[in-house]
């Protein structure tokens, strides 16, 4: 049973020309193709249908925040709960406290527009988080026991894999729930979506960083500024921070191998910018390096709650480095000074860009839920705001391509070494995927029927893929 979407009878959006988005609209992933290769794969275009599968009144929603903290947490929640109170008309809505184990081990928090009202102004998130937790069988339990209908899980790659088997097993009991996700990721390293919600606060908030560390460097002779910041297994932050900056002369993210000693090194780099400019800034990802550290500090490899490998402090070990090498090999004598911003920079509120773009991913993430959907993540996509199957989110992680023209473009602004020979970049162009996980003229074998609530979820999907469409 369907009902007439309250947003018919709504005077906010009573003037909008053709408001309601048509059940075929898509959205292709990749923009540029050759005039010979398939249309590739497209994703079903976010917002609000006709037709809703929920009776407002009958709408009881949870929200939960999991994983580390990010500029737009607060934002998000407040726009779920606030879209769900007044486009829709929806009553019980729930703070699920402290990550997924906060579904079976503690109280949750009623949420309204009125609890919400100025969150967005504060950083972290109002009803906690965590890492870990994950118990399929219990949360599910919780959602069955509570009467709730609407999950909305906020957190990275390891969180939307957890909503994917909570999918899976709302799906397996039967149970009527709208299960969506919204990818909070400070590192930008979802696939598929344009970037995520707080990375533009996070190299805004970078900038001061460096700026400290540049100050420090050049008002003393041979002055050298490391600075490290966010990036387990991609360098964007630190990329787009130094491209944004102009201040930094090298910079060193996961995806590009560089290495220490010997000719073209950078020791070598190091001791060149030095004798040239009087002083430098470095720039390091928390995730670069983690293979010299390995052989040089040898130590059992542990894990967070999330699974996550810990990673060694790679911008203390550079810095101690450097100080080494000058010390035993050079009489250049350098002051170097190293700045860790990472948990200032989570915790700050998100800037206005970033304030916006958690709007219409929230208020997506509504849409969808009201009209059924399920087992999806809103997301931009080629500037459109989607729906995008929780497998899709999932696969692989989003990486710096270091042979795209992002990279040489930060190359050209630093004048550092690429660090890499012949051999290196064939295999870098080796490894390199397609944007669109589909090779130009391989079919799509998904199932391509959306994931919903009224049909029991024909799949996983939510994704068409217009090669088999044509």
């Amino acid at each position: 049973m369907t009902y007439p979407n309250p947003l018919r009878f709504n005077p906010a959006y009573s003037v909008v020309k053709q408001y309601f988005v048509h059940l075929d609209d898509s959205v292709p992933q990749k923009i540029v193709v050759h005039k010979d290769s398939p249309r590739g794969v497209h994703f079903r275009r976010a917002g609000p249908r006709q037709k809703v599968y929920f009776n407002s009144d009958e709408v009881h929603a949870c929200i939960v925040t999991c994983g580390g903290l990010c500029p737009g947490l607060n934002t998000v929640i407040r726009e779920i709960v606030c879209g769900l109170y007044h486009m829709y008309g929806v009553n019980k809505i729930l703070g699920i406290d402290g990550g997924y184990r906060g579904f079976y081990s503690k109280n949750t928090i009623p949420l309204t527009p009125k609890v919400v009202n100025d969150i967005h102004k504060r950083g972290g998130t109002i009803i906690g988080t965590s890492r870990g937790g994950h118990d399929t069988s219990k949360i599910v339990d919780s959602i069955q026991d509570r009467g709730i209908n609407q999950v909305y899980i906020i957190g990275g790659d390891g969180t939307q894999k957890g909503a994917a088997v909570i999918y899976e097993e709302v799906r397996r009991r039967g149970l009527k729930v709208a299960v969506a996700g919204i990818p909070k990721t400070i590192d930008n390293d979802i696939p598929v979506i344009d970037k995520s919600f707080g990375f533009d606060t996070a190299v805004e908030e970078a900038q001061r960083a460096i700026n400290a560390a540049h100050v420090e460097a050049e008002s003393t002779e041979n002055g050298v500024g490391v600075v490290k910041l966010m990036g387990r297994y991609s360098g964007f932050i630190a990329m787009y921070a130094t491209l944004a900056s102009r201040d930094v002369d090298l910079c060193l993210i996961p995806e590009s191998p560089f290495y220490l000693e010997g000719e073209g090194g950078l020791f070598e780099f190091v001791e060149k910018r030095l004798k040239e400019s009087g002083h430098m800034v470095i720039v390091i990802a928390e995730g670069a390096g983690q293979e010299l550290l390995a052989e040089s500090l040898q130590s059992a490899d542990q894990k967070d709650a999330s699974g996550n490998k810990l990673l060694r402090d790679v911008g203390l070990w550079i810095s101690h480095k450097i100080k080494e090498h000058f010390a035993k090999n050079h009489k250049m004598d350098i002051t170097l000074k190293y700045i860790d911003p990472t948990y200032m920079i989570r915790a700050i509120p998100s800037n206005a860009s970033d304030n916006v773009y958690c709007t219409l991913l929230a208020q997506s993430a509504v849409h969808g839920a009201m009209a059924g959907y399920t087992g999806f993540t809103s997301g931009l996509v080629n500037g459109r705001q989607t729906y995008i199957p929780f497998n899709r989110i999932t696969e692989k992680q989003n990486m710096v391509v270091i042979t795209d023209r992002m990279w040489a473009r930060l190359l050209s602004s630093t004048n550092q070494p690429s660090f890499l020979g012949p051999k290196d970049l064939a295999e870098a162009k080796k490894q390199e995927e397609h944007p669109t996980g589909l090779l130009d003229g391989e079919n799509c074998k998904e199932d391509h029927q959306p994931g919903h609530v009224g049909t029991m979820f024909n799949s996983s999907a939510l994704l068409g893929c217009l090669n088999c469409m044509q």
